[in-house]
């Protein structure tokens, strides 16, 4: 359970991280996103949720 907080830390840094250096960009990301799809942005989640699967199956 240990493990589980600091992926939850890890991704509240990395996501903070982005939004305090470059806040123009995540702007701009995030209205990109406004233009795709539904399907598209649920394809892209679960591509990602599949490759971070695998990157946490080959650390273990």
């Amino acid at each position: 359970m240990n493990e589980f907080f600091i992926a939850i830390g890890l991704v509240f840094v990395i996501e903070g991280f982005l939004y305090a250096m470059y806040p123009v960009y995540m702007k701009k990301l995030i209205q990109l996103m406004l233009d795709y799809s539904d399907i598209s942005l649920r394809y892209g989640g679960i591509l990602f949720v599949i490759i971070g699967l695998f990157i946490i199956w080959v650390a273990k």
